[in-house]
């Protein structure tokens, strides 16, 4: 799987371009990669193409400007796409990623034939999150990125899971230390400045997937179940926190493939 490089707005996007097929977009979460996905790709490429991309100031793409919001983030894939001559692709988000699709299909529908929040939710942050986010902002320009990476890895993965998921924890922290100071502070401040979307899951006429894990200590499953409608599946990754893409790729997989056969 080896990355490619596209100059998408004002940066430069590193991405991995695998299999044939109706195309679908995975957008990784904050301070990840488009390697967050690599045990699910393969199997994925079997009967898609499949576009796994690094959000700006993540994994190998460029920061391009200081700052980005959420709705900067989804113009900057939207540019992407373009790019690659992709009008409709089917959009997977996770955590972060979640919530730029949320962005994308709030300002850009047309280009969406399906879209799924993995671990994320369309609620906005509670004071004390954002008072959290700002702290965290300040921490890491202050101190590095290390302390704070690691300690967000701890949090990722279910406590059931630490010992079995050892060589996949010590992965994302690796990830994480790719992740630019200028990118976390800037997802940081982007998160913490985003409004609440559950009116785009109460309007939209797309298939929706909202994707929970069952012991998520960053989003638990009650946030991500946030409306119920005809077109919205809801799925429960059992023995899962909020990294289902490392913790049960088989089941993940079984998921998205079972949505992308309906949509």
């Amino acid at each position: 799987m080896d990355p490619k490089l596209v100059r998408a707005g004002s940066t430069e996007m590193s991405f991995i371009d695998e299999g044939k097929g109706d195309p679908i977009a995975l957008i990784h979460g904050f301070a990840g990669s488009k390697h967050y996905w690599d045990k699910i790709i393969p199997e994925l490429a079997n009967e898609h193409r499949v576009i796994a991309l690094d959000l700006p100031g993540h994994g190998e793409s460029e920061m391009g400007k200081d700052r980005y919001s959420i709705e900067d983030i989804a113009s900057t894939i939207k540019e992407l796409l373009d790019q690659l001559g992709l009008d409709k692709v089917t959009m997977f988000g996770h955590s972060l990623g979640g919530y730029i699709t949320l962005a994308f299909a709030e300002l850009y529908p047309q280009y969406l034939k399906a879209f799924s929040l993995v671990h994320s939710t369309a609620n906005p942050d509670s004071e004390e999150a954002k008072e959290a986010r700002e702290n965290n902002a300040k921490k890491i320009q202050e101190e590095g990125t290390g302390a704070f990476i690691e300690g967000l890895s701890s949090k990722l993965f279910s406590p059931d899971n630490t010992e079995v998921n050892a060589k996949e924890m010590e992965e994302t922290v690796k990830i994480g230390m790719m992740t630019k100071v200028d990118g976390l502070v800037s997802a940081l401040m982007a998160m913490k400045d985003r409004p609440e979307r559950n009116k785009v899951l109460e309007e939209t006429e797309l298939p929706v997937l909202l994707i929970a894990g069952e012991q998520d200590q960053i989003i638990p499953p009650e946030k991500t179940f946030t409306v119920s409608r005809q077109n919205i599946e809801k799925k429960v990754i059992h023995n899962s926190g909020h990294m289902s893409m490392y913790e049960q790729p088989d089941e993940l997989v079984k998921v998205i493939k079972d949505f992308l056969a309906k949509v």
